[in-house]
């Protein structure tokens, strides 16, 4: 599905943006990119989309080289960015624009999102809100059912009750052999969603596992002063943390506990999961 090999790339003032990246994306799976800020989680999805180029490595998306930018190669890949930058036209006519370029655009998934969001495709998108932009934007990323969808920061100026429709149209959109990653830092927001977990850190990928592989070796719960953990942290009902899962038992993966215990711990992790 995509393949990354010892990919670099660096501004002109030779500053790294991203540093030896190997990384290998399965198909059929949502993944959660996750990072501080500036650490090149949009770079990243911009080289895959090809919209960037490394200055060394190699990057494969769907067997293309993604900066050719060839024709077959784009039908296949949808980037929905943070900010989007829409046209001075109905949202109708916005849609209508773009779902040509798209051969398996589907009328129906873009009637749910329409109906679910609530959206007036004969309203003008200048005259629409961040958040009903969004909306316009994110329902043409789901209508045209890519075999990979790249979403950087998508529930970034929806309110509650949207974040929760996106995420119901979301996951009724997605089939077997679609990929989604997921570039957030409201990993609340897309917990429920996520089937695996990509960490940046320091220009580099910590960490790339599924959330069977994690709850299989990690044990997310409430911990004690002394007890040995990866992570702890205080929380409303104790010490919430990320300890050894010793039991056959399989607690619910926490992206926010996991992503500050991938940090913090960062040798210990590597250890426990290259073993």
């Amino acid at each position: 599905m995509i393949e990354l090999i010892n990919l670099n790339l660096g501004y002109r003032t030779r500053k790294p943006v991203l540093r030896e990246i190997n990384l290998e994306i399965r198909p059929g799976i949502i993944y959660g990119l996750l990072g501080k800020n500036g650490e090149g989680k949009t770079t990243l999805l911009n080289i895959i989309s090809g919209q960037l180029f490394p200055d060394e490595g190699s990057c494969r998306t769907l067997d293309h080289v993604p900066g050719r930018r060839e024709a077959l190669f784009l039908q296949k890949v949808f980037l929905l960015p943070e900010e989007v930058q829409l046209p001075d036209v109905t949202a109708l006519a916005y849609i209508r624009m773009y779902a040509p370029f798209y051969p398996s655009f589907s009328d129906g998934i873009l009637k749910d999102c329409v109906e679910s969001f609530g959206i007036d495709l004969s309203a003008s998108l200048r005259r629409m809100s961040l958040g009903q932009k969004k909306k316009v934007a994110i329902a043409l990323a789901l209508s045209v059912r890519t075999p990979l969808l790249l979403m950087d920061e998508p529930t970034n100026g929806l309110d509650i009750p949207s974040k929760s429709t996106f995420r119901k149209l979301l996951a009724s959109s997605l089939g077997e052999e679609r990929t989604v990653i997921i570039s957030t830092h409201q990993v609340r927001d897309l917990e429920s969603l996520i089937d695996a977990a990509i960490i940046l850190d320091d220009k580099e990928i910590i960490f790339n596992r599924t959330l069977e592989e994690i709850s299989g070796k990690l044990d997310f719960r409430l911990v004690s002063e002394d007890e040995e953990a990866f992570y702890r942290e205080a929380s409303p009902a104790g010490m919430a943390g990320v300890t050894v899962n010793r039991t056959d038992v399989r607690s619910t993966v926490s992206l926010e506990l996991l992503f500050n215990a991938a940090i913090c711990a960062k040798n210990e992790m590597k250890q426990m999961f290259n073993d």
